[in-house]
């Protein structure tokens, strides 16, 4: 049962960093103009929410898949 150890340890890891940043944000680029050697470009910032509850549940199977690899 070492492999269920290891989901689990990774279970808590990745659940811990959803609980502590709470979104991942990531940028876009948009040409929003090009008229031959002219050209507007706009950024956008978007995010994408995690809830917490995700990243509880991560952590609490991840402890779960941790304790029943050691009682075996």
């Amino acid at each position: 049962m070492k492999m269920a150890a290891g989901i689990g340890i990774m279970l808590i890891i990745v659940g811990l960093i959803a609980l502590a940043y709470q979104g991942i944000s990531y940028t876009t680029h948009k040409k929003v103009l090009d008229i031959g050697p002219i050209q507007a470009t706009k950024t956008e910032h978007k995010t994408i929410p995690l809830p917490p509850i995700l990243g509880g549940v991560a952590v609490v199977a991840g402890v779960i898949l941790l304790a029943s690899g050691r009682k075996d």
